[in-house]
Order: C-alpha cells, then sequence, then structure tokens
C-alpha cells in the first residue's frame, strides 16, 4: 500500500510499552516503519514514583532515574527519524485509589506532567502538525489531547487490557472515554474495532503486520540448547502466561503423545502453572530468548501451536505468532478464537484439548501436510500481513478524516 503511506509528518508514539523493552513489540515496529517516510519520536513510559522506590536497583529503573536527574539518554536517536525520549518526570502511583476527586487529581496531575516533557522535546525537535498516537495507555493518555500540540490524537488497541487485574479498578472507565475523546481509534483486529465501536464510531481494523523476513531462512544455526531434544517436536514460542495459555492442553498433549517433544520457548510469567508440566520427560523449558533467536528454534519444530485459553484477553488478540509460524511453512494448531478465524484454511483450529491430539497425530501421519504445496501457500498468506500494509491502511483513515475536518473546519469559517 504505498500510495497510501503517510509522508512528510511529525509523528509522536506514546506507548505503555517501553523502547527498551526484551520483548517484541507492534507499536515499535510501527515506529520503524513510520520512520521511512516521517519524522518519528518515541515517548518512553514515564517511571512512577513507586516503580523508582522498590525497584531502583533494576538496570531499567536506574536509567530512567539517570534521565530525570542527570538527563543522561533523555533524547536519542535509535534509528534515522526515529528518537525515542526517557520523560524526565515521576509520574504519580495512583491505581490505589478509588474512583473520584483523588483520582482524577492526580491523573492530571501525572498527563500535565507528561504533556510538558513531550511538548518540550516537540519544541527542540521543531515538529508541526503533529500527528500522536497513543499504544494502548488510556490512563496516562487520558488528557492529553487537551495538553499536546498535535493537530490529530489517534487511540490503538491491540490488547484486551481491562480484563487483567491490575487494570480492573479504574480501566473500563477510563479506557471507554479514552476512546470517546480520541479523533480515531485503530486496532489490530476486527473484534478489537468491533468493541472500540461502541464508544467511538471512528474506529478502524487496520490489521496487523509481521517482520517475516527472518522466518524466511533456509538453515538457520541449530540452538545448542535443543541438541538432546528428540524428535518430533511440538512447539510454542513466547511469554508462557497464565493469562493466556492453557497448561493443561500442553498436559493433555505431552501425556497423550509421549513420543512427542514439547518445547517451550520463552519466559514463563503471570502464574503460569508449569510445576503440573515439569513432571513430563517430554516438556521442556528452554527459557526467554532474544528474538533475533526465535527462528532458529521455530525451524526446528515439526508442528507449531499456540494453546490459548479463551478469555476476554485472548479471544480477539491478533497471534503475531501465528504469521511468524507460517512464514516458515510450519504447520500451526491453534485454539479458535474470534482472531484466529483469519487464518483458519491456513492452520488446524481446536475447540477441545482432545482436538489439538487429533490434529497433530493427523499432521505426523500425513507429510504432505507438512510440506509441498501447502508450506508454500501458508508462507505466502503471512507475507500479506506486513507493517507495510498495516500502516497504509492508518494513512487512508487518516486521509479521510483529515479532509472531512478540513471540509467541516472551511464550513465553520464560512
Amino acid at each position: 500500500m504505498k500510495e497510501h503511506n503517510i509522508k512528510n509528518r511529525d509523528i509522536v508514539l506514546f506507548s505503555l510499552q517501553p523502547w527498551d523493552e526484551e520483548i517484541g513489540s507492534n507499536f515499535k515496529d510501527i515506529a520503524l516503519e513510520l520512520s521511512r517516510n516521517n519524522r518519528v519520536l518515541y515517548i518512553n513510559r514515564a517511571l512512577d514514583r513507586i516503580s523508582s522506590i522498590t525497584k531502583r536497583n533494576e538496570k531499567k529503573v536506574r536509567s530512567r532515574l539517570n534521565s530525570i536527574w542527570q538527563g543522561k539518554g533523555e533524547l536519542s536517536e535509535v534509528h534515522p527519524n526515529l528518537w525515542v525520549h526517557n520523560p524526565r518526570t515521576l509520574v504519580e502511583s495512583i491505581n490505589w485509589l478509588p474512583p473520584g476527586t483523588a483520582y482524577n487529581f492526580f491523573s492530571l496531575l501525572n498527563s500535565k506532567r507528561l504533556a510538558r516533557e513531550i511538548n518540550k522535546i516537540i519544541r527542540r525537535l521543531h515538529f508541526k502538525d503533529v500527528i500522536l498516537i497513543n499504544d494502548n495507555d488510556f490512563f496516562r493518555g487520558i488528557h492529553l489531547k487537551e495538553l499536546v500540540n498535535c493537530a490529530v490524537y489517534i487511540f490503538y488497541v491491540r490488547d484486551y487490557l481491562t480484563y487483567q487485574p491490575w487494570f480492573r479498578k479504574h480501566g473500563e472507565r477510563m479506557e471507554q472515554k479514552m476512546m470517546e475523546v480520541a479523533d480515531l481509534v485503530v486496532a489490530n483486529s476486527a473484534y478489537l474495532a468491533n468493541y472500540s465501536r461502541k464508544f467511538n464510531p471512528r474506529s478502524y481494523d487496520i490489521g496487523q503486520g509481521c517482520d517475516v523476513q527472518s522466518y524466511l531462512v533456509d538453515s538457520p544455526p541449530f540452538p545448542t540448547d535443543m541438541k538432546n531434544i528428540p524428535s518430533p517436536i511440538i512447539g510454542f514460542t513466547g511469554a508462557i502466561s497464565g493469562t493466556r495459555l492453557d497448561a493443561k492442553v500442553i498436559e493433555h498433549i505431552a501425556g497423550e503423545l509421549p513420543d512427542c517433544s514439547v518445547v517451550l520457548v520463552g519466559p514463563v510469567m503471570d502464574g503460569f502453572d508449569d510445576e503440573s508440566l515439569k513432571r513430563f520427560k517430554n516438556v521442556f523449558f528452554l527459557g526467554r530468548k532474544d528474538p533475533a533467536e526465535i527462528p532458529a528454534y521455530v525451524y526446528q519444530f515439526d508442528i507449531c501451536i499456540n494453546p490459548q485459553q479463551v478469555n476476554q484477553l485472548t479471544i480477539g488478540n491478533y497471534p503475531r505468532k501465528a504469521d511468524e509460524y507460517l512464514a516458515m511453512g510450519k504447520p500451526m494448531v491453534a485454539t479458535n478464537t474470534d482472531a484466529m478465524e483469519l487464518f483458519a484454511d491456513y492452520v488446524f483450529l481446536c475447540h477441545s484439548k482432545e482436538e489439538y491430539v487429533q490434529h497433530i497425530r493427523r499432521i505426523l501421519e500425513n507429510p504432505e501436510l507438512r510440506n509441498g504445496n501447502i508450506k508454500q501457500e501458508r508462507q505466502a498468506f503471512a507475507q500479506t500481513h506486513t507493517w507495510e500494509n498495516s500502516v497504509g491502511k492508518l494513512g487512508i483513515i487518516l486521509s479521510e478524516f483529515e479532509k472531512k475536518a478540513g471540509r467541516y473546519a472551511e464550513l465553520g469559517q464560512a
């Protein structure tokens, strides 16, 4: 969608996820894509007061504190036309407060501190007619439209965050308000776009991109920690999360298919019950890996799985790993969710743990389901999900909005 690219604009990206986060991020990929044709400023997540005390010995927290007190690393150009800013301010930790006057006061105070920092860097970089895009931060971004010198304010939704415990107290109320004040809401799945449309009619699905080039490889280096893992290998890569993955599905696969190795590559987090799986000799937890290493692991998998729970967090969440698995031509067995329907012609979808085992056995017994034309079809499909296409859709939506806004302004002046 090159003809729809956003070009020669100044864009500020505001995100829950910091630039130096170790796991991959949609928003970082969007930032890199936008920086090909625009000047882009990425605002790192500001340090909150409680974290500055309780986590002050952590490397990232020390780095933020150095930015605040000494200005070290405050602004850095990490890529041509792409700057990352560490706000030189602390925000108050207010999630413990009840809804009401005190919460609203400190919420506005936090926004003012952040807006002051953003406006300062906008002036330093001589940004004009700014497009401000907020990545899912409905707590800290709620007042930025009125406080930051921007021409358009866009709210980007890629997760159903209010399902998570930490967000429940204030999340539903603040997210709704955030969507209502945004000029545009864009989402990475049809499910989330439909959800957002309840609060803002200008809500759109811009799809999802994936940098699949690193998965279009032949014979990447063999991971040394897989040397003693026997084939066939059923594999998963990504955060091993108790709120997203179904440990009982993995347990059922390991128990029913003892001659297969179940390999899980990624950090164990969010209360995932890994102890029940460690009793199986054919289950291997390989831990967190650098993103650049992941394709080498996927290459060794015979079958890839995505055993998600079905809940509000996962049902509409775009499965980025599906594109990665398919880009390597791998057969994939996954839980059937609204978002996974997009992949129905290329993935084996399941409604139960029993169906997982049925599909895996079928794939193992039929080599044609792993190679040949079907492998090429998977790869071709994955390559249609590019960041260029996703950002191109955003460009179309933005262009139409600005045309209409311009017409309304002319009518008002007349």
